[in-house]
């Protein structure tokens, strides 16, 4: 069985990939299901508003990627809350370097959009990200974890307009569904590791969540979503491998590139103690050629 038909099997038995960006897209970018992104964003940014989100306005940004990895391996919903803050979530599914660089690249594209030609500095709006990540990145052990400008002396916070936030899904550790937290129920629902039973526990415990699974079975009943699915899981089993045999690749040529300066030394070490041609070429390896070219050096 191909590896197309593991994921139609996959997708029958509903162990689907929440962060499929087509997938992510269709629960928490709609309008007809924002109720769901309104919950999610309540969780993560409890601590940093001054009273529950009502509402959010979806918007269409369109923010310019750094390079063609990041159209495939990168996806956001942006929106602007009630309370004028924007917010940008992202959804990262391949671990690229500099990433902490990458969101920030991110997020002031975010914030200067906020700020119309002919505006005031005073008009720029607080920008929030908040990254889902399904690898690990920072040190801390906690898979939550939020980040902005502070005074290292005095834990003084400089203003409220750069927030970042990551969800490390891989950090997440499973727990009894009765003892998690809000926060805790959407990284278990991310992280997809829940039984059956207890998959029915979180719907039930949480009407967002119970929301988005089945806006999911919606989704992965409808035949050209399905296909649009397998389509972007395949793209980026794809772009894992590539990078993969790219870096064995270069681990190979960096191991040839070193012996093959090791030769070189023991060759022009050989030819100082005016050893002959012949057992040079014996002990290195290289060419007559290539040792002719070294003694010249000498």
């Amino acid at each position: 069985m191909d590896q197309n038909a593991d994921l139609f099997v996959d997708l029958s038995e509903r162990n689907y990939n929440p962060m499929n960006d087509v997938l992510f897209k269709f629960i928490f970018g709609k309008e007809e299901r924002k109720q769901i992104t309104i919950d999610f964003l309540n969780a993560v940014l409890q601590h940093d508003l001054q009273h529950p989100i009502q509402d959010i306005t979806f918007t269409q940004t369109e923010m310019s990627p750094i390079n063609e990895a990041d159209k495939l391996t990168r996806l956001d919903v942006t929106c602007i809350l009630d309370t004028a803050e924007q917010v940008d979530v992202e959804v990262q599914v391949v671990n690229h370097q500099d990433m902490e660089r990458r969101t920030l690249y991110y997020w002031a594209q975010l914030y200067l959009m906020t700020l119309p030609a002919g505006k005031h500095y005073r008009d720029l709006k607080p920008s929030i990200t908040i990254n889902i990540l399904k690898f690990k990145l920072l040190p801390q052990n906690s898979p939550y974890s939020m980040w902005s400008i502070y005074n290292p002396e005095t834990g003084d916070r400089l203003n409220k307009d750069l927030t970042l936030h990551f969800l490390e899904i891989p950090k997440y550790a499973k727990k009894p569904v009765a003892e998690m937290t809000k926060m805790e129920r959407w990284l278990a629902y991310f992280a997809n590791q829940l039984d059956d039973t207890e998959k029915e526990e979180l719907s039930m415990s949480d009407t967002a969540i119970k929301n988005a699974m089945q806006a999911a079975r919606v989704f992965l009943n409808n035949t050209e979503e399905r296909r649009r699915y397998i389509n972007r899981e395949m793209a980026i089993m794809d772009y894992n491998s590539d990078h993969e045999a790219a870096i064995a690749q270069g681990r190979a040529e960096g191991l040839a590139e070193g012996e093959r300066k090791n030769q070189e030394q023991t060759a022009l070490d050989m030819l100082r103690d005016n050893m002959d041609m012949q057992r040079i070429m014996k002990y290195t390896h290289l060419s007559a050629e290539r040792i002719a070219e070294l003694a010249k050096t000498l």
